[in-house]
Order: structure tokens, then sequence, then C-alpha cells
């Protein structure tokens, strides 16, 4: 198979890799996310070097978001309006085309994640499942009938809103734009500022913990009475709290109250909702998978 590049562009880090597969990693970097310049130039650097040993057949990128990704668009290879300060409106694509000179897949780092489990990981066989990550933010991506969510421009999972009780909770939720969306309410930085201290810190009988199963359920219950996925993946930092799929088992099964009568909700949750297969290496598989695309299309 020909040698591929990939990049996973995640809020708080860079994965680069060169490769063909899980078994087949010839070389990765990685680097804090910091700004457009720097990052880009980081990769770049990376990417020459390998092209000076071995030459690329293309490479595929899995950013953070939102994105263009629709080549047709005049706009594609861009970030939008991400929160994510010196981001938005950047153009990842061109710099990364322009002085690599092969054809470039794009896509959203959970849609490529989702692209790695379905080649390699949790989703094999499958043709809807959703990939969700819960880290810096939460993101949500996957496929329909084989193919990856796509439609205006594609999924933002982590801006539904799901019922926020006050009282309960008083907490305001950290969405620059939304406040207390399913992200706003759920992700890394909500966790800390509700709590006082990270959320690997939490300990696992601590009150954080049900909250945030109660919560993370809910966005659950949409997705799949809208989507009807086959399978839910749920990776990120936070989901490395692996006492969580318990909880978010339990409460699901409550929320749905046995209206889904399907057996994987009723007698195999814990093979429904699942952490990835491929564990944190996911997306940067999944960008690789893209990288195969792009060359299958030509697409540069």
């Amino acid at each position: 198979m020909p040698l591929l590049g990939g990049i996973e562009a995640g809020g708080t880090k860079f994965v680069c890799a060169v490769g063909t597969g899980p078994e087949d990693i010839r070389s990765e970097a990685r680097f804090p996310t910091s700004s457009p310049g720097e990052n880009l130039g980081q990769a770049i650097d990376f990417f020459r070097q390998q092209q000076s040993r071995e030459p690329l057949a293309a490479l595929g990128i899995a950013s953070f978001g939102p994105i263009d990704p629709n080549p047709r668009s005049p706009t594609f290879g861009k970030i939008t309006t991400t929160p994510k300060p010196g981001w938005a409106h950047t153009d990842i694509v061109a710099p990364l085309r322009q002085a690599l000179g092969i054809p470039m897949g794009f896509d959203t780092d959970v849609n490529g994640a989702a692209l790695g489990e379905h080649r390699w990981g949790a989703a094999q066989g499958l043709d809807t499942f959703v990939y969700l990550t819960v880290g810096t933010g939460l993101g949500g991506g996957g496929m329909v009938n084989g193919k990856l969510m796509h439609g205006l421009m594609h999924p933002e999972m982590g801006h539904m809103r799901v019922p926020h009780d006050w009282n309960a909770d008083p907490y305001a939720g950290f969405c620059p734009y939304h406040g207390d969306c399913w992200g706003g309410l759920t992700a890394g930085p909500a966790l800390q500022a509700r709590w006082g201290t990270r959320a690997e810190k939490l300990p696992v009988d601590h009150p954080a913990w049900d909250l945030q199963a109660h919560y993370l359920s809910l966005g659950l219950a949409n997705i799949v009475c809208l989507l009807s996925p086959q399978r839910i993946v749920m990776g990120g930092g936070i989901m490395d709290q692996r006492h969580l799929f318990p909880l978010i088992h339990n409460q699901l099964k409550k929320i749905l109250n046995g209206y889904i009568q399907a057996k994987p909700i009723i007698e195999e949750m814990d093979s429904y909702i699942v952490p990835p297969s491929l564990g944190s290496r996911a997306g940067v598989l999944g960008a690789l998978v893209l990288a195969q695309e792009a060359m299958a299309q030509q697409l540069w």
C-alpha cells in the first residue's frame, strides 16, 4: 500500500503520522496546539522530512472545527467559527497542499476518528454509528448508511441543548456561543470550573460523575432517537474515566424508559455504548483513511 500521511489537529495537540495503518506507523510526532503558523510549520517540517526518505501518496487532515469539508466550496479547507483563540477562519489545507504537493482529504477530528474505528476498531462491520469525543470540548460524527455525516457542513452534536436543572446545577456552562449546551455542561473545562479541579483528579465516588453521566445520557438519548445508530463509541480524555460507562448505561436506560425495544439497548448496553478500540490513536489513524480516500479520488 502507498505510504500515507495523517494529521489529527486537536484542540490541545497535533498528532502527525506516516504509515498505512495501526500495525504500520513508520514515524509520528506530537506537539501542543498553539498557533496556526507554528503548528502548520511544524507539520510541514515533519512531512517534508518523511518525503525526503520516501514519497507520500496523500495526506489526510482530521481537524477540530467547525470546518468547511466541502471540496466544491470556496472556503474548503478552513476552520470557521471556532472559539479557539487565533484559529477562527484559518486555512489549514492550502498551506499544506502548497508545501507538499499531494492529494489531501479534510474532515472533522470526530469524523476522522469515526473512520478509524470503522476501518480497524469498535465500529467495524457497521454502516450507521456515532463517534463522540468528550475532552476539551464535545464533538460528534459518524456514518449513516455507510457514508460520513455531512450536509450543510458536518454535525455539531456538542451544541445540542439538553435539560438543565438550575437548582441542582447552578453552573452556567462554558460554551462562549451557547453557555449550557451539551458540551458547555460536560466537557473538561466545565468539570474543572464546576468542581474546582481537573476531571482526572476527582475520585470515582465524587458527585461529579453522577451529574456528568446524567447530562451525557440526556444527549445520547437524543442521538438514539434521532439517528438510531447501531453503536455509539465514546472517546476523549473525560471518557478515559471508565467508571463513567456503567453510570451512562444505567441512566440512558432510565431516560429511554423502555421505549426503544432493541436488543442492544435492552440487554447489551455495555456493548452498545463503548470506548474506542483504537484509544487515543483513532483520530490520526482515521486521518490515514482520509488520505487513502483522497488518493483514490485525486483530491488536489
